[in-house]
């Protein structure tokens, strides 16, 4: 219990460091503080629901209350909503990540220690992509998105794959997590397409 309050608090205040982080130069301090604020709410509305509804579905309930919570703080403070998710992506990986640690600490499975693997790895490329994708010669409009739409289309991308072989992982739904997750992948692929083609 202990441990996982702390690596609580310790993951709430590295996803407010980062997104702050991530947007400090672009606007102030205290609608990024807000926005962040209003994200892991969104977060917290979401694992309460599933835990008092639908257990199974925890993860599924947190991305779509983190989701909603982004909409609503891109549009009530008018930020453009690719910076907001780029930051919430970053920031909310390396907490995702503390949280499979967590669990690797008390179950230590080899599933889970590669989770954590994963995730630490797309935490450290989102990194090296953003400071590189300028220069890829196909993405020619450069426009800001691609490094956290690329992370999240490869996270989900794998968690399709994983889904397929093991569906009864902890925080899969079954079956129909491959699809759910196949869908997500593929619409960030797809707004990277829009983004290079500077159609959006």
């Amino acid at each position: 219990m202990w441990l996982e309050i702390i690596f609580g608090l310790v993951g709430i205040l590295l996803f407010l460091f980062l997104f702050w982080k991530k947007l400090k130069e672009d606007y102030e301090s205290e609608i990024i503080f807000t926005s962040a604020f209003y994200i892991l709410f969104g977060i917290a509305g979401g694992l309460l629901i599933s835990v008092r509804f639908f257990p199974t579905w925890w993860f599924w309930f947190v991305f779509l209350g983190s989701a909603v919570a982004l909409l609503i703080s891109a549009t009530k403070f008018k930020l453009r909503i690719l910076e907001v998710l780029e930051a919430g992506v970053v920031a909310g990986l390396l907490s995702f990540g503390l949280t499979m640690f967590v669990d690797y600490i008390q179950n230590p499975t080899l599933f889970s220690g590669i989770g954590t693997l994963i995730v630490l790895v797309l935490f450290i490329s989102f990194f090296f992509i953003d400071k590189h994708y300028k220069s890829f010669r196909w993405y020619k409009s450069g426009r800001v998105g691609f490094s956290g739409l690329t992370i999240l289309a490869v996270f989900f991308l794998i968690r399709s794959t994983v889904a397929v072989a093991f569906p009864n992982m902890l925080s899969f739904v079954g079956e129909i997590d491959t699809i759910l997750s196949g869908i997500v992948s593929f619409a960030c692929f797809l707004v990277i397409f829009s983004l290079a083609k500077n159609s959006v």
